[in-house]
């Protein structure tokens, strides 16, 4: 089973220097590294890259996934976190419009500022039975798809205007439990549907 790890790691390493010298766009493989979202947005040619990324492959034994990691991924349609990830970035997945499905990790505790930020066909995003203690300001802003939003008890920190311009999620539904989300935080435009596990 360690060589199979080993050989794994080799193919990895190698798709990672293809991804970053000669951009395919059919997959890109992250290990963690922050960039910077202004190197992707003025820079036509990546930007136009990253509109053609399918797939995310992390590397092993990482514990973050890297702020803009898949900045403006456009045509990413699914991605599954592995265990053992505790942060997603800033901007990790802003504007990827075509994200569906996100299956998070158990370990995952924090999720960065604008981090799925105008994912707009995002239905729904699922936090139950995970450790998330902080969702980051503007963190699903813009997801105009999105219609629920289960957040666990770990929830300490509620950033500003995490729903702002999700416009299919239902105010009237809004849990608040204890004073964990300020009153100041949800607007008139935050519609959300929120469970609180107790």
């Amino acid at each position: 089973m360690r060589w199979l790890d080993k050989k794994w790691h080799k193919v990895v390493e190698k798709k990672l220097i293809e991804v970053e010298d000669e951009p395919y766009g059919e997959i890109i493989v992250h290990g963690g590294n922050d960039k910077s979202w202004s190197d992707i947005y003025y820079n036509d040619a990546k930007k136009k890259w990253m509109g053609q990324v399918t797939k995310v492959v992390f590397l092993l034994n990482n514990t973050k996934v890297g702020d803009c990691a898949c900045y403006y991924a456009s045509s990413l349609v699914t991605v599954d976190i592995p265990e053992g990830i505790t942060t997603i970035g800033d901007r990790s997945f802003f504007g990827c419009s075509s994200l569906k499905d996100i299956k998070f990790p158990k370990s995952l505790t924090s999720i960065g500022s604008y981090s799925f930020a105008y994912c707009s066909s995002l239905e729904e995003v699922d936090l139950l039975l995970k450790n998330v203690m902080e969702l980051g300001d503007h963190a699903l802003e813009g997801c105009t798809s999105l219609r629920e939003m289960k957040v666990p008890d770990s929830l300490q920190t509620f950033g500003r205007k995490v729903f702002y311009k999700c416009s299919k999620l239902v105010n009237s539904t809004i849990d608040v439990v204890d004073d964990k989300i300020n009153g100041d935080d949800v607007t008139s435009e935050v519609v959300a549907f929120l469970r609180f596990i107790q």
